[in-house]
């Protein structure tokens, strides 16, 4: 017997000792096990548990296998004739009984399944260690607080916040004539150029800005645009720089007016 069990003093109506010698006492039938009141012993080990400040699991499956098997033996003496009663019964009596345990034991089968079900569905649940249900729970003590701070802390929350600023968000363009200046003026110096090299360390907004002054320039027949192939570079040129240096590819003079 676990030592828990063992050192388990009780102090009953009908019995006062430890727990072992009141087994011993039942067993040789020396006292009568309906005078015992089988309540106030888990009573008594559940206060003996707590006192110790932790919980023998070995000491608590010993103890419910004993006092299961006391109220068992409590429950056959107090209905002794339960047996003899049966054997009186006349036979439509005994079939009613008998359905009657049957649908008992079906109710029991279904209720033992249904917690196997439970059981399957939590079974990789682990749950983690903690002190036993009885142990006395530490209250938390809060150290001594300065109330000046406490006050400095509150008016900060108190004042209002600033306004959120979107002046990040906003997209600034440059203004186009900007880039037409800037073009005319480099076809003023040179007869061509290469638009990606010009942009280059451009944001996206300016790149953009900047292909919209070309497309000005061309629908003023200010410029002549050239790319060789999709997503190649583009060249910007004078026009009358363009017609030329088509006829001393071709070898066909460009075509005069009469």
């Amino acid at each position: 017997m676990p030592v828990a069990v063992r050192e388990l003093e009780l102090d009953l109506d009908a019995f006062e000792g430890p727990f072992d010698l009141l087994l011993s006492l039942v067993l040789r039938e020396e006292l009568p096990l309906q005078e015992v009141d089988l309540a106030e012993i888990v009573i008594a080990f559940v206060e003996h548990l707590a006192g110790k400040g932790e919980l023998d699991l070995d000491a608590c499956g010993e103890f419910l296998i004993l006092i299961s098997a006391l109220l068992e033996l409590k429950a056959r003496a107090m209905f002794p004739d339960e047996e003899a009663e049966l054997a009186e019964l006349e036979p439509e009596e005994a079939a009613e009984e008998l359905a009657r345990r049957l649908a008992e034991y079906r109710r029991a089968k279904e209720v033992a399944h249904w917690l196997r079900d439970r059981l399957d569905e939590r079974r990789d649940l682990h749950f983690r260690a903690g002190p036993a249900p009885l142990a006395p729970r530490p209250e938390r003590r809060l150290a001594q607080q300065d109330p000046e701070k406490l006050v400095a802390a509150l008016r900060l929350l108190a004042v209002e916040p600033p306004e959120p600023s979107t002046a990040h968000m906003a997209l600034r363009f440059p203004p186009v004539g900007q880039f037409l200046d800037r073009w005319r003026s480099l076809l003023r110096r040179r007869s061509r150029f290469d638009f990606d090299q010009e942009v280059e360390g451009l944001s996206r907004v300016e790149v953009a800005v900047a292909f919209l002054a070309l497309l000005e320039l061309r629908k003023q027949n200010e410029i002549a645009i050239a790319q060789v192939a999709p997503f190649a570079s583009i060249r910007i040129s004078r026009p009358d720089a363009e017609r030329s240096l088509s006829w001393k590819i071709s070898g066909t003079p460009p075509a005069r007016s009469a």
